[in-house]
């Protein structure tokens, strides 16, 4: 299974933003994708996850600024960011949960995208 990422960079603060995944491989069942993101000297923590019926989870840090949608159609979930600030700045990691074929459901991180804001 890969993740794909894209669309990070470096965003003036009140700016926006966004990252796209494509998730490719063997992937019978798609149960949740999402993004969570790692700050320098800090743990990884979530930022958005959506789930196969299009119930979305928002981290309390990004609500009202960012918005998650997935395509099942193409296996791509999107992160939409405004508003960005400084303390946003970190490296966004592509989440999918789910199973191959006769598999037990496991997590598949992408390879994450840096995100920096800053004027």
């Amino acid at each position: 299974v890969q993740l794909q990422a894209s669309g990070g960079g470096l965003v003036q603060p009140g700016g926006s933003l966004k990252l796209s995944c494509a998730a490719s491989g063997s992937l019978y069942i798609i149960n949740a994708m999402g993004w969570y993101r790692q700050a320098p000297g800090k743990q990884r923590e979530l930022v958005a996850t959506m789930s196969s019926d299009s119930n979305a989870n928002y981290a309390d840090s990004v609500k009202g600024r960012a918005s998650i949608s997935r395509d099942n159609a193409k296996n791509t979930v999107y992160l939409q960011m405004s508003s960005l600030k400084p303390e946003d700045t970190a490296v966004y990691y592509c989440y999918v949960y789910g199973r191959d074929y006769g598999f037990p459901s496991q997590d598949y991180w992408g390879q994450g995208t840096q995100v920096t804001v800053s004027s």
